[in-house]
């Protein structure tokens, strides 16, 4: 961690992994029923994003601004202090290589954990960006108030950290993450009796953040600010102030912008071929491009996996169309009536209109209720 480039690279990414991404789980979770099941039997990460899960929905779901800020004292802990205090307990200021060689020398340095001080600007800057983003999830009112996040930050316990033994740490980006997979089934069956019934959460839903740097009033950049320059604390390295990490963000953008207008180009092409009236996948062109190297190669499609149900051959590109705007009994009714097919759930983007799973006497109540609602 040498340069305010990494740091803001890893800041980036604590940025999504708190704001965006859980918010995004979260809610694909809570909209579709067998989610569980679907997503993550495989994944080979179930266990971590059940607790992630019941993180956000119980544990950590605020029901106050006051409650954010704790949220995010117990992060900066956590991430800029126990963690740095774990990685030094597994390898230590004087740990050797495999070939006896330091293992913390030339641009490995040994970081140092940071010990929390409201009266540090960086420090409070992290604990207001963190918390406003975390109630901005949760659809709470923020503050700015310094001298408010300083009497609550102030205040909160933090439990004492105790390092473990036997945590193996990823020495580079080669060697597999060490996950903890002790409890097995056991341990997920346990973790997912904590997950609230999804009858109880009808209707709620988390606000992934959307990334903006030009916002000076929404905390992104200050969180990123924040974030990067307490790990360059960590590894005693390059500070940077708000207007650099402006800069390095917008970096990103134009390489977005290149590779967008080539991409656009390709489909704009395999559209000529639309418009042509060829038929035949193998007219058709899958495009891998890489513009670092420079690489470009094309494939031929594969056609779409085929699905079916009774008699009906199905694929990811059929759609069901419905005219004069039906009324949900009446949508529901026509997939029974029509396909022999029972609705689960009816949604609109991330908001849940109706579902089957809350019980049957409110599944004949909230049909009959929605019975002149239209269906658009």
């Amino acid at each position: 961690m040498s340069t305010d480039v990494s740091a803001d690279t890893w800041s980036r990414t604590d940025f999504e992994n708190l704001f965006i991404k859980p918010a995004q789980a979260v809610n694909a979770y809570l909209s579709e029923p067998n989610y569980l099941e679907n997503n993550l039997k495989y994944s080979g990460q179930q266990k971590e994003q059940i607790e992630q899960f019941v993180s956000y929905l119980v544990t950590d779901k605020p029901l106050t601004f006051e409650e954010c800020i704790i949220w995010a004292r117990l992060q900066f802990e956590d991430k800029y202090n126990n963690s740095i205090r774990q990685l030094l307990y597994s390898l230590p200021k004087d740990a050797p290589t495999s070939t006896g060689q330091p293992f913390w020398s030339g641009p490995k340095r040994a970081p140092e954990p940071l010990t929390f001080d409201s009266n540090d600007s960086t420090h409070l800057a992290y604990i207001i960006a963190a918390a406003n983003l975390h109630a901005f999830n949760y659809g709470l009112r923020g503050e700015t108030n310094p001298e408010f996040f300083k009497k609550i930050a102030d205040s909160v316990l933090v439990p004492e950290f105790t390092p473990r033994s036997g945590v193996k740490v990823q020495i580079n980006e080669n060697e597999p993450v060490q996950s903890d997979g002790s409890g097995g089934d056991t341990d997920l069956a346990d973790l997912t009796k904590k997950l609230p019934a999804r009858s109880s959460l009808a209707g709620f839903r988390l606000n992934p953040v959307e990334f903006e740097k030009d916002d000076d009033s929404n905390h992104h950049i200050d969180f990123i600010t924040a974030a990067s320059n307490l790990r360059a604390m960590n590894y005693i390295s390059i500070i940077a102030d708000r207007h650099t990490t402006k800069q390095i963000a917008g970096k990103i953008i134009p390489a977005i912008a290149t590779t967008t207008s080539l991409v656009t180009g390709l489909v704009c092409l395999e559209l000529y071929k639309v418009i042509d009236g060829k038929n035949k996948l193998e007219e058709y062109k899958n495009g891998f491009v890489n513009l670092a190297l420079p690489f470009f190669g094309f494939s031929e499609p594969i056609a779409a996996a085929k699905n079916k149900y009774g008699t009906t051959e199905w694929t990811l590109w059929d759609r069901f169309e419905f005219n004069n705007n039906p009324t949900l009994k009446e949508f529901v009714g026509w997939f029974s009536k029509e396909h022999k097919l029972d609705v689960s759930m009816v949604s609109q983007g991330v908001s849940m209109l109706w579902s089957s799973f809350v019980g049957k006497k409110k599944v004949r109540t909230s049909l009959f209720a929605f019975s002149e609602s239209r269906v658009y």
